[in-house]
């Protein structure tokens, strides 16, 4: 089984040494790579340690406002690293204001994208799925407004309260990719209560179960770990200990 990494997971090594965090990557097992940046990196010369070590560039995070600067620019990126799949990996919809132009600029964008050859995703927290200020659920807007498709962050949707099973299953015709991810939901009812991240397998989401319905899809699975304990690679080598589990318990 190949599985992705988002590469913000490694961002301790990353920004000081981009190509370090490639290879220490591929030298876990990942297969797949998602970007949040090239760190000033030229397209080309990343274009070349994919190649290097192996890695395929599944898909990036490239924010609405980079987008919405210079689509051109951002779609010659992706083709100098042989990437089509674009992900929104945040958006501003604090108030109605701010979702009607997050909704507008998303429906200018996506044509733009598709003609050439790519797609458009957008990825969730939690917070789409809450009330903003003036009573909107983004979510619902994304869903019925837009043709927008969706990278489910997993964890996210644990955390916003919702089954990420039934959620796969209800959106399975407008997904490609999840972001597979654990950690302890924040209790809502305290306001002292924060999030923790943890590996696969060590936090509460279902991600075992993720795991399988996502290969049953046929998704791609992007580990994301948001902790760096005591550093990204290490982090994300024992989420790939646990996926490695997983695979022979299928085999």
């Amino acid at each position: 089984m190949k599985y992705g990494l988002q590469l913000y997971s490694v961002r301790d090594v990353a920004q000081a040494n981009y190509e370090e965090a490639l290879k220490q990557v591929a030298e876990i097992g990942y297969s797949l790579v998602e970007t949040a940046g090239l760190f000033e990196n030229a397209p080309e010369d990343v274009a070349e340690m994919l190649k290097k070590y192996g890695l395929t560039a599944c898909s990036t995070h490239t924010s609405i406002k980079e987008l919405a600067a210079d689509v051109d620019a951002v779609i010659a990126m992706h083709k100098a690293i042989g990437c089509k799949d674009i992900i929104i990996p945040s958006s501003k919809f604090k108030t109605a204001e701010q979702a009607e132009e997050t909704i507008q600029t998303i429906n200018e964008l996506q044509p733009k994208v598709e003609a050439a050859g790519m797609r458009l995703h957008y990825h969730n927290h939690s917070k789409e799925f809450w009330p903003n200020e003036d009573g909107q659920i983004f979510f619902e807007m994304l869903r019925d407004r837009t043709n927008i498709l969706f990278e489910f962050d997993t964890f996210w949707l644990f955390n916003a309260g919702l089954d990420p099973l039934e959620m796969m299953e209800t959106y399975k015709d407008r997904m490609y990719f999840i972001h597979l991810k654990d950690g302890i939901p924040q209790d809502r009812t305290n306001p002292e209560s924060k999030i923790e991240g943890k590996s696969l397998g060590s936090g509460k989401a279902p991600v075992a179960a993720v795991r399988k319905k996502a290969i049953e899809m046929g998704l791609t699975i992007v580990v994301e770990s948001e902790d760096l304990s005591p550093s990204g690679p290490e982090e994300v080598a024992r989420c790939m200990a646990f996926l490695k589990a997983q695979d022979a318990l299928d085999a």
